[in-house]
């Protein structure tokens, strides 16, 4: 089993031991992953870019992460593949020679 299907296994069985997963449609685990990258973009709100408080970027980015990953587990989705697969989508869009030291969006380049 890979260190990812270990963490989701962890997070699956906290939710179980609390009755939670009726609460775990796609809909409102894709409202609860936007509203936790709402509250980690909070962290930065009138600070410097990098003046965010560690413990709570640690703590809002670990809710992120485990909406997510749920959300990926709900649908069968292997975390792993689907990174490298979108990871290779966005090296055929941005290839080095055109995309490097620019923040350009692949239409532009």
């Amino acid at each position: 089993m890979s260190d990812i299907q270990e963490l989701i296994a962890q997070i699956r069985a906290f939710r179980d031991a609390r009755d939670w997963e009726q609460f775990h449609n796609s809909k409102d685990l894709a409202v609860a992953l936007s509203i936790e990258a709402s509250e980690l973009l909070e962290l930065f709100l009138w600070k410097g870019n990098e003046d965010a408080n560690p413990d709570k970027l640690k703590n809002e980015l670990a809710d992120v992460l485990m909406y997510a990953l749920l959300l990926a587990d709900k649908h069968g989705l292997d975390v792993k593949q689907i990174v490298e697969e979108k990871m290779k989508l966005n090296d055929e869009k941005y290839p080095v020679e055109k995309a490097k030291g620019t923040a350009k969006k692949y239409n532009e380049l």
